[in-house]
């Protein structure tokens, strides 16, 4: 599925920025996986959506750590809501297993693809030991990199983009330049439509209800360019440069 109301063809882009946990990563399926796993150990069995409810909301609240070391926090939010045993292994199992957390199946090969036409850019809300796990897993396609450790903060701060534009600035370019692509309506469609970037949004979620893991936003953000998969945006780019 792809539709979209850019007025710029994919061509006129160098640079393409990424969301990586969430757009590339399955966190979520994690997320999961060691819920599973936990309540295994137990004799229990959980609603994986329901869970990832509660970590939604545990996002939201005040003393929210750095991803995926919050997982540890958030799991005893979710242990509360679900009956599991809250214990300091468990939680650091939680944390382990979101650090390896595994790529969707087509965004190794659609990253590939677009490192073909475009500098690649992570813009991840992830700590520097993470992201390093899941850019080897994604077969090292970035350009450049960024995350929580090296901005200081985390999107949707505008403070996080801009240090980003000051980077491609270095490198001859500019934020119109740029392609922004995420799964994430919270953290980087909306922000980055009132920065005046075009984006495309990634709608891993779209045959789920709801947004799972990831905060919902306040509005809805209609995106530039709107897939299902990261796929179709490397097969529409892959098309359009080759004319």
């Amino acid at each position: 599925m792809a539709t979209t109301t850019a007025t710029k063809p994919l061509t006129a882009f160098r640079y393409v920025t990424f969301d990586v946990v969430g757009t590339l990563i399955d966190f979520e399926g994690a997320i999961k996986e060691g819920l599973a796993q936990i309540a295994a150990r137990e004799g229990l069995a959980i609603d994986g959506e329901a869970a990832l409810s509660v970590y939604r909301e545990a996002r939201y609240e005040e003393g929210a750590q750095r991803f995926p070391d919050d997982l540890g926090r958030c799991y005893a939010r979710i242990a509360a809501a679900m009956g599991l045993p809250d214990t300091e292994e468990y939680r650091q199992l939680m944390i382990d297993i979101v650090g390896e957390a595994k790529p969707f199946p087509d965004s190794v090969k659609a990253m590939a693809m677009l490192k073909q036409h475009y500098k690649l850019v992570a813009m991840t809300n992830a700590r520097r030991w993470a992201f390093e796990k899941y850019a080897e897993k994604l077969g090292q396609p970035f350009w450049a990199g960024f995350t929580t450790d090296d901005t200081g903060c985390e999107k949707p701060d505008p403070d996080y983009f801009h240090q980003v534009f000051a980077y491609v600035e270095q490198d001859g370019g500019s934020k119109e330049d740029i392609l922004h692509t995420a799964q994430s309506q919270y953290h980087d469609i909306g922000i980055s439509r009132a920065l005046g970037m075009t984006n495309a949004w990634i709608q891993r979620r779209h045959a789920q209800s709801g947004y799972g893991g990831t905060i919902a936003p306040k509005e809805f953000t209609e995106p530039d360019y709107h897939f299902h998969a990261l796929a179709g945006l490397a097969q529409a780019a892959d098309a359009a440069f080759r004319g």
